[in-house]
């Protein structure tokens, strides 16, 4: 009983801990900056995209991210018919205990304008959930880490170009900024801020089980947000996340990889995702979840 009792106030102690670094009045500043008009939906290429660019860069900044070669940008070109397309990944790291690496990662791209719509319509695709969510959290887990140094080497990597078929990721891993073999991890976050049954998923798990145990922490913290395992089976068809994000990329180098996620909702690449339709007490509780997993996996991967 009393080691019940212990691992009990341990759990707690974790998920007070989390709680407490998580600036939740930031948190919901970077989601509702970022799907504003004002970068008009973020699509790879595009001033909206620069803009959007100008403000992470300035969070990095602010947060105290490492740059790797004095820079935080890495742009890209891949062919989008005709044309050729120049993107730009922007990551940077904090140091570690150890020089193994875990890649924290979310898109920060969008679908940019809706042509054809008339003048008095909405055609932004401000893509609030998919994906400023992921970028605020993003932005939220890289402020934690500067304030308690991982284990782990951490890079964290917004990417540009994965409403294009993931090309940000493909361009990461071809060129990364360090070998693929040190990276021993990869947590990536895509539409974590609304689902009306309170439900996040983690998919993953059933190629890498190893990482259960991790989650398994997560999971026994309780809260309102409830943690469930799946979409990572073949026999799911489209339901199957694997190869629906960024997380792919690592996937196909046999990088353990988790993917934080929401099941899709109406407004799933609809000009109507924009920050309104947020749920910031159900976001902000997944952060936690994502952290309180990152935090065990930080301890425990080798």
């Amino acid at each position: 009983m009393k080691i019940v009792i212990h691992s009990l106030l341990l759990l707690l102690a974790v998920s007070t801990h989390a709680q407490s670094l998580i600036d939740s009045t930031q948190l919901i500043k970077d989601i509702q900056t970022l799907s504003s008009d004002k970068y008009e939906g973020r699509k790879v290429g595009t001033r909206g995209s620069r803009q959007a660019q100008f403000y992470l860069i300035g969070r990095f900044k602010q947060v105290g991210l490492t740059p790797f070669h004095n820079t935080y940008e890495y742009p890209f070109y891949f062919d989008q018919g005709e044309k050729q397309i120049m993107g730009t990944n922007l990551f940077g790291y904090i140091k570690g205990k150890s020089e193994s690496i875990i890649v924290v990662s979310a898109h920060y791209d969008h679908l940019g304008i809706r042509s054809g719509t008339a003048p008095d319509k909405d055609s932004i695709y401000n893509g609030a959930d998919d994906n400023a969510s992921g970028t605020g959290g993003l932005l939220a887990l890289m402020a934690y880490y500067k304030k308690h140094q991982p284990e782990h080497t951490m890079i964290f990597v917004a990417f540009d170009g994965e409403e294009e078929g993931l090309q940000g990721a493909k361009a990461f891993v071809k060129q990364p900024p360090v070998p693929v073999t040190q990276m021993v991890l990869n947590i990536n976050m895509d539409m974590i801020g609304r689902n009306e049954k309170n439900e996040l998923y983690v998919c993953g798990l059933t190629q890498f089980p190893e990482l259960k145990n991790y989650v398994d922490e997560a999971v026994n913290t309780g809260g309102p947000v409830k943690l469930l395992s799946g979409h990572d089976k073949k026999e799911e068809g489209s339901n199957n996340w694997i190869n629906q994000s960024d997380h792919y990329e690592f996937y196909k180098l046999k990088i353990p990889m988790l993917y934080f996620g929401v099941e899709d909702h109406p407004d799933y690449h609809q000009v109507s995702d924009e920050f309104k339709g947020i749920l910031p007490s159900f976001y902000y509780q997944a952060v936690l979840k994502v952290l309180t997993v990152l935090e065990s996996a930080d301890k425990g991967v080798k």
